[in-house]
């Protein structure tokens, strides 16, 4: 067995231990079996490996930066897999984004939102996108404050060239699960607000991006319908 043979049973297994703990959470907390999609973090892993995962049935990847998704979208073209890009999009970044990403979960601003839907519509194709919301009100984070959230996403649902698909957000940096949980908690309160609201654009808002490698079932139990996993199937990764 070589090296890379080797690092794709590796990674076999561990997607194999992460579906299992998925299926786990779902039924700990009463939701339907597989309404829960993982989507493998890629930060830094490189394209074999990548297609390794996609071999072993993964069909969902984020990349958390533009270059690494430029870099690797001709190295997956043709692969059954949807590629979302899950880390902070610049203005000047949006173009190759939207090239190799069918869904930005990042969307953190109106300005950004603007230029997506810009660029979409003269590319005459409609963009999914997700609402980044910092749930824990971190400096160190990303994400509309939750205050403003509402407003922001029923202004992305009124713009051409996007579809408003829901929220992600990345869990506080806490040992403490309450208060992990508790941020959960509040993405969906605010997803089941804006998806009742009535407002145009916004009944497809129903995804709820959070959850990683240590806190996914977490996640699970306040609802959400994908877990961004990285760690827990390639290792820790490079910076």
């Amino acid at each position: 067995m070589t090296d890379d043979d080797a690092r794709a049973a590796g990674v076999a297994a561990r997607l194999h231990d992460v579906r299992r703990r998925i299926a786990d959470a779902e039924r700990a907390a009463g939701r339907r079996p597989g309404s829960v999609r993982l989507l493998l973090a890629t930060k830094t892993v490189p394209a074999a490996l990548v297609r390794a995962a996609v071999g072993a049935g993964v069909d969902l990847i984020g990349e958390n930066r533009v270059q690494e998704l430029v870099a690797k979208g001709p190295e997956l073209a043709g692969l059954p897999v949807e590629i979302h890009l899950i880390g902070h999009l610049q203005s000047n970044k949006v173009n190759p984004a939207l090239r190799w990403a069918s869904c930005v979960q990042s969307v953190d601003s109106p300005e950004i939102a603007a230029r997506l839907a810009e660029r979409s519509t003269g590319a005459g194709r409609v963009l999914d996108v997700l609402i980044q919301v910092n749930v824990s009100g971190e400096e160190t984070k990303f994400g509309v404050l939750p205050a403003a959230a509402t407003d922001v996403a029923a202004g992305v649902a009124m713009l051409p060239g996007l579809r408003l698909r829901g929220f992600m957000t990345i869990g506080p940096n806490s040992p403490d699960q309450g208060a992990v949980r508790a941020g959960y908690a509040r993405l969906r309160e605010l997803r089941d607000a804006v998806v009742g609201s009535g407002e145009a654009g916004t009944p497809e808002a129903t995804e709820l991006s959070m959850g990683m490698s240590g806190d996914l079932e977490l996640a699970i139990a306040e609802g959400a319908t994908i877990v961004r996993i990285g760690a827990a199937v390639f290792g820790t990764r490079q910076q």
